[in-house]
C-alpha cells in the first residue's frame, strides 16, 4: 500500500479511537509508520533527504519505544503494509499532519492521565512526535529549495 493511503488510514483510526488504550495504540501505529517512511526515505529517497530521514526514523522509533509495543493481531501493523513511497512531498505533508494530530492526542491524554507513569510516557511521546514533525518540515523545505535551484 502506498504511504499516503496508509497515513490517511492512520489519521482516520486516530480520530475515531475511544479509550486511552486505543488512542495509545493508534499513536504507536502512527510513530511506527513514521519510522517506516523515514527508513524508506533514508534508503531510497532523494539524496538530500537521507540524513534527515534517518533522523526521522530514530525519533519515531523513540516514540514507539516510550509507548511500549501494543498487542496487535497479525496483519494489524500498518507500517508493515508500506510498499511504496511515491513522490516524497505529499507523503511528508500528510505525515507532518499525522504527527501534529498525534501530538494533540498525547497532550489530551497527558492532561487526563490518572497516574504519573502514563503522564510521563505521554510527555516523552509528545517530544518525540514534535521532533519527528520538525524533521518532516525540514525535509519539505529541502525539497522546496531543490526545486527552486536552477538546473
Amino acid at each position: 500500500m502506498d504511504a499516503v493511503r496508509l497515513i490517511v488510514t492512520s489519521r482516520r483510526a486516530l480520530a475515531v479511537s475511544g479509550d486511552v488504550r486505543e488512542l495509545l495504540t493508534e499513536v504507536w501505529q502512527a510513530q511506527a509508520l513514521a519510522q517506516a517512511v523515514g527508513s524508506r526515505l533514508a534508503v531510497a529517497g532523494p539524496p538530500e533527504l537521507r540524513g534527515e530521514a534517518l533522523g526521522l526514523t530514530e525519533l519515531a522509533g523513540r516514540g514507539c519505544g516510550v509507548l511500549g509495543t501494543p498487542e496487535l493481531a497479525p496483519g494489524e501493523l500498518r507500517a508493515a503494509h508500506l510498499t511504496e513511497l511515491g513522490d516524497p512531498r505529499p507523503v511528508l505533508l500528510h505525515l507532518g499532519g499525522l504527527l501534529g494530530e498525534v501530538g494533540i492526542v498525547l497532550v489530551g491524554l497527558a492532561c487526563s492521565a490518572e497516574d504519573e507513569s502514563t503522564y510521563w510516557q505521554c510527555m516523552e511521546a509528545i517530544d518525540a512526535a514534535d521532533e519527528a514533525r520538525d524533521r518532516t518540515r525540514h525535509m519539505l523545505q529541502t525539497l522546496t529549495t531543490r526545486e527552486r535551484e536552477p538546473s
